[in-house]
């Protein structure tokens, strides 16, 4: 078993102990694994981290790689080429994995999972509750009447989904009749939602709504409150050298109103536009290009 296989198993565990246990994360020292003398097979990796087994490692022609192939080297001799890095983490992978996950009860009522979608370099991360069933119906985040309104916010701040903007929930699958999800609910998809933020490599994140906020900042703080201020966000794990333009490895994270939440009450609207203002300033910030195309609005 590999080091990084061992501190994601020690993560998951500790997730799952904290949610279950009153639902906010505790602080720990961080601890250093090293690989094992004897790495574990696909399957047992895969029953610890949920990935790694052969299905995460299917070709495009449908075959499953077992192992790397036989070659000839520049010689004529008989060599082993250097195999693709097929556990190489991607979105792709991620995607894959959260339209077929079946670690929750949620999959039983779903339709399709929703693992988001956006620039694969975005200036900005949106993080929402969880997919509605607009969302559940296409596979898609945000594509409702909450998500046609989320597009005009971000657009007036010159960030698109197409652009520069990536949006995905903390929770991938709709829970039923739109309720809360549930702490082990939120655990399980937790882990996407981190490898995703991993390789988006965001400049700064939107959470969009109470649910999202309080799970990203591990407190339950009312969205009220939280609003309107930048909190530091370091996702689970060693992120050395993660975040560039922040010295401190943290990324900047804007809690606001939830687009619903405008809808259902108009009140909302000036301080959700005071938020997204406050986010364009810090991207600005953080990217000269950003800076120079938004120096009119």
């Amino acid at each position: 078993m590999t080091a990084d296989e061992k501190s994601r198993a020690a993560l998951f565990l500790d997730l799952a102990s904290d949610y279950l246990l009153d639902g906010y994360r505790r602080p720990r020292a961080r601890v250093v694994f090293e690989d094992s003398a004897a790495p574990l097979s696909p399957a047992g990796t895969a029953a610890l981290t949920g990935e790694g087994g052969p299905e995460t490692r299917r070709k495009a022609d449908g075959q499953v790689r077992t192992g790397p192939d036989a070659g000839t080297g520049e010689n004529g001799d008989s060599r082993t080429p250097a195999p693709p890095d097929d556990n190489a983490d991607t979105l792709e992978k991620v995607a894959e994995e959260v339209r077929r996950c079946d670690m929750c009860r949620l999959c039983e009522t779903r339709t399709r999972g929703v693992p988001g979608e956006g620039a694969a370099s975005p200036l900005a991360l949106v993080v929402g509750e969880a997919p509605g069933a607009d969302e559940d119906a296409s596979g898609r985040p945000f594509v409702g009447k909450a998500g046609q309104l989320l597009d005009r916010m971000l657009a007036s701040i010159g960030l698109s989904r197409q652009k520069n903007c990536f949006i995905a929930n903390v929770v991938k699958c709709r829970p039923p009749g739109n309720r809360d999800p549930m702490p082990d609910e939120i655990v399980f998809c937790g882990r996407f939602l981190r490898r995703q933020i991993e390789l988006l490599k965001p400049k700064a994140i939107l959470c969009a709504g109470r649910i999202s906020a309080q799970t990203m900042l591990r407190t339950s703080t009312g969205i009220g409150k939280l609003r309107g201020r930048f909190a530091p966000y370091r996702a689970e794990g060693d992120l050395d050298g993660f975040a560039p333009d922040n010295p401190d490895g943290a990324i900047p994270l804007l809690p606001t109103y939830h687009p619903s939440a405008l809808l259902r009450d108009e009140g909302y609207k000036r301080p959700a536009w005071e938020d997204l203002k406050a986010l364009r300033a810090k991207l600005a910030e953080l990217d000269a290009d950003y800076a120079r195309e938004t120096a009119g609005q």
